[in-house]
């Protein structure tokens, strides 16, 4: 079995250069064009654009940032890694107390989360009651 082979149709750079003129001075769609000419696919005009065009018609992304702005990205990552590192410092102490305890617990033979919040009888208290 063989798969059918699709049509492939190639655009002169004459037709392409119309294209992207006539985007430009008529302010259509690229959607629009895609219509009218009968032009598939989504990225097809866009890299003609980019090709032949002015790039003003193409979506850009421009991050202004102030000047203090870097240092204070890169201050706030820094303070991130500090929190996390603190964090799995924190972790690893709560095992090993939990583990600490368990193995008290084999050993004394109790509960000492139970226990723990008991008070313990004062001999002095003893007689005033």
């Amino acid at each position: 079995m063989t798969k059918d082979q699709g049509t492939v149709i190639r655009y002169s750079n004459c037709f392409k250069q119309k294209v992207v003129r006539e985007l430009e001075e008529e302010g259509i769609s690229r959607a629009a064009i895609a219509r009218r000419y009968g032009i598939k696919g989504g990225a097809t005009i866009r890299d003609w654009l980019r090709k032949f065009g002015k790039n003003h018609l193409l979506n850009q992304v421009i991050r202004i940032e102030m000047k203090g702005e870097k240092d204070e990205v890169k201050r706030l990552e820094a303070e991130l890694r500090k929190l996390k590192e603190a964090y799995a410092d924190l972790s690893l102490k709560q095992v090993f107390t939990e583990k600490l305890i368990e193995i008290a617990n084999a050993e004394l033979k109790t509960d000492l989360k139970k226990n723990f919040g008991t008070k313990l009888s004062d001999p002095s208290r003893e007689g005033t009651k």
